[in-house]
């Protein structure tokens, strides 16, 4: 299947313009992207789920061809306002499958906007619940952003790649020698909205489940079963926090499957919301 490059534009409750893509038929599945992508980094889940679903993927506001008419606001309810609006330009309901940051996004979004969610699938948001890792520095938000605003976009990714996400110096040191390590800091200015939804979910206490008192579809979070320990502690939190929520290990799947090796994911998205 292949997925076009040329999107189409929703404008949000600000007027912000977000460019999606579209592709396969079926009932309607959102893919929310994690920290410093863009729709490109769905583009197998897409295919892998287009037979069966209509795939619509798209760019977070300030990514890609997506605009900001807020570029120095990093209000998580802007980010639900432009996935409302795409799931009103799909025809008014939608599934929503989130990775990482995304999922965190994907589980906000289904709390605040009710029945137009009819089903989540929620992939290792990166909630930090208990000691099986360490929190995140309660300046790195600041620090990042303040890189960020000097032009030390380098420095905003590795500070984020490195405290953030865990990879050590030597990996970081790889990664610049990478395509994606431009990519990655040409997006460091939209980590903002990364570290908003995920405010006070990274510090090691237990998950406020009231934050999510309006989530009534069916949720599953997932994690792969190669996954880091402290994904598999938070998952299993939340779902015994949320009633609507179940917690799923999926084997042999890691926290990059749904970018590198997604059909596992797509598999199993379509026997847990496909029509028969």
């Amino acid at each position: 299947m292949t997925i076009t490059d040329t999107p189409s534009t929703v404008r949000s409750a600000d007027g912000t313009r977000i460019a999606t893509h579209r592709a396969g038929s079926g009932p309607v599945i959102v893919l929310i992207d994690p920290a410093l992508s863009t729709h490109k980094g769905s583009r197998k889940l897409s295919a892998a789920l287009a037979d069966r679903f209509s795939v619509v993927s798209y760019d977070r506001r300030g990514r890609g061809a997506s605009g900001d008419e807020q570029p120095d606001a990093a209000d998580p309810a802007r980010e639900v306002d432009d996935i409302a609006a795409v799931i009103e330009a799909s025809g008014g309901q939608a599934l929503l499958f989130g990775t990482s940051s995304g999922a965190a996004l994907a589980l906000e979004a289904a709390a605040r906007l009710g029945d137009r969610v009819t089903g989540v699938v929620a992939y290792e948001p990166p909630f930090i619940c208990d000691d099986s890792r360490p929190p995140l520095a309660p300046d790195l938000p600041a620090r990042v952003a303040a890189s960020v605003a000097a032009g030390d976009r380098s420095g905003a990714a590795k500070a984020f790649f490195t405290e953030a996400i865990g990879v050590p110096a030597f990996g970081v040191a790889i990664m610049r020698l990478l395509p994606l390590w431009r990519d990655a800091k040409a997006l460091t200015h939209t980590l903002r909205y990364d570290f908003a939804v995920l405010d006070g979910l990274q510090a090691g206490h237990p998950l406020p489940a009231q934050r999510w008192a309006g989530l009534t579809a069916p949720t599953t979070v997932m994690v792969g079963s190669k996954s880091e320990a402290f994904f598999h502690r938070s998952a299993q939190a939340f779902a015994a926090a949320v009633p609507a929520a179940e917690y799923e290990s999926l084997d042999g799947a890691h926290h990059g499957s749904p970018e590198m090796s997604p059909a596992g994911i797509a598999a199993r998205i379509k026997t847990l919301f496909a029509p028969a």
